[in-house]
């Protein structure tokens, strides 16, 4: 609708109610009509928009919310005239205070707010005056319009937090694989040392004991070097080669070669699978390294003795594979920590393990929970996508 009809439909109902006076019953009758007909036209429009609208007073008093306004912010309909926004959206006042002041110019601004009631969300919120273009009075009224940006919010910090595990183990490859230089080279000189010495005509035992020395420093070498061989692998980003991938299988796999440590600490593992579970698509040494990485995590939580249960299951789209031990459990503080790289509780942990499995999991389309009582035990729970619907989200992408 044009700027000139708008006016047009306005000059025209202005003319009919400057002459309401003059009307006779059924004229009013066909006014009511019209006008009731156009606020039911407004309603529905408003009540479509996704975006919640709201109309506040100077005091903060709601006098008139959309469908999508009563869902953000916990509005019922018959709270409309009654509610405050301060009430419903605790410290937005203290910031909009002056915006508020019917004494001062009315600005247009944006905000964004986080609400917890009736659920906790990412809000972007417009406020504007009405009635800009007029003289400020103690009547002055604001629009306020409510955009969700919950789902973009989490979208950008988990690519955030993507970017920022990706540099870190970018960096530690270049590191690790920096310190592979040296150890090449003092290695390579410890074995000129071995041939030296035995070309040298010294007392026995002095040989004997430099000889050996030699040999340790060179074992040590080489166990270092196999260290930071382990470490490129676990945490270089290479791409998961796919394919058919029987988790169950794989999961017998690392448990079997856990099965030793197991028995050595009286850990007892249960294995509840009610059913096959479907093919998921994925790297199998990837996916090894997962379950291993967790299963660790568990069986160091624990002393001696305690259990482990592992139960499946699936549904249309994906398959759950939940691993729960009997251990210490993890603190609250921990648990908002547990995947910052690097951050261990653990005495000569690294602090790599879990990032390791996020990254994996993240590849595989996955998705990781925790849940955790200090002192009774920790719940892993993985899902993954099923291989047709990797398949699909493969396609469409």
């Amino acid at each position: 609708m044009s700027a000139h009809t708008t006016r047009r439909r306005q000059s025209s109902l202005d003319r009919i109610l400057g002459r309401v006076d003059d009307l006779d019953q059924a004229s009013l009758a066909i006014l009511v009509q019209r006008l009731a007909a156009e606020r039911h036209l407004l309603e529905t429009l408003f009540n479509t928009i996704q975006e919640g609208i709201l109309v506040i007073n100077a005091d903060g008093l709601i006098e008139y919310s959309n469908r999508a306004a009563n869902h953000l912010v916990g509005l019922n309909e018959n709270d409309t005239g009654k509610a405050v926004i301060w009430k419903l959206i605790p410290g937005l006042a203290r910031t909009l205070s002056h915006t508020l002041d019917v004494e001062t110019p009315a600005p247009n601004i944006a905000r964004e707010i986080e609400i917890t009631y009736p659920e906790p969300r990412h809000v972007r919120l417009h406020l504007s005056r009405l009635d800009a273009d007029a003289t400020p009075s103690a009547s002055a009224r604001h629009l306020v319009i409510l955009l969700d940006i919950t789902a973009d919010k989490i979208s950008t910090e988990n690519l955030v937090e993507s970017e920022r595990i990706n540099s870190i183990f970018t960096l530690a490859a270049s590191v690790a694989h920096e310190l592979g230089n040296p150890l090449n080279s003092i290695h390579i000189h410890l074995q000129l040392i071995q041939r030296h010495l035995s070309k040298l005509c010294a007392p026995a035992p002095a040989l004997a004991r430099v000889a050996d020395s030699v040999r340790i420093c060179t074992e040590e070498i080489t166990r270092l070097d196999g260290i930071i061989h382990h470490f490129l692998e676990a945490i270089r980003p290479s791409p998961p080669q796919l394919q058919d991938v029987h988790l169950l299988a794989t999961l017998a796999e690392v448990l079997t070669l856990l099965k030793t440590q197991c028995e050595d600490l009286g850990i007892r593992v249960t294995l509840n699978t009610p059913q096959e579970l479907p093919l998921v698509s994925g790297d199998k040494n990837q996916l090894k390294q997962l379950f291993f990485n967790i299963l660790k995590n568990a069986m160091e939580a624990m002393d001696r003795g305690g259990r482990i249960d592992i139960a499946t299951e699936s549904d249309d789209d994906h398959v759950h594979i939940h691993i729960r031990d009997t251990g210490a459990g993890i603190e609250r503080d921990a648990m908002t920590r547990m995947f910052d790289p690097y951050y261990t509780t653990k005495k000569g942990g690294h602090g790599l393990g879990m990032m390791v499995v996020m990254r994996i999991l993240r590849a595989h389309g996955g998705e990781l929970g925790v849940e955790s009582i200090p002192g009774h035990g920790t719940t892993v729970t993985i899902h993954f996508p099923q291989k047709h619907r990797r398949i699909r989200m493969l396609s469409s992408a």
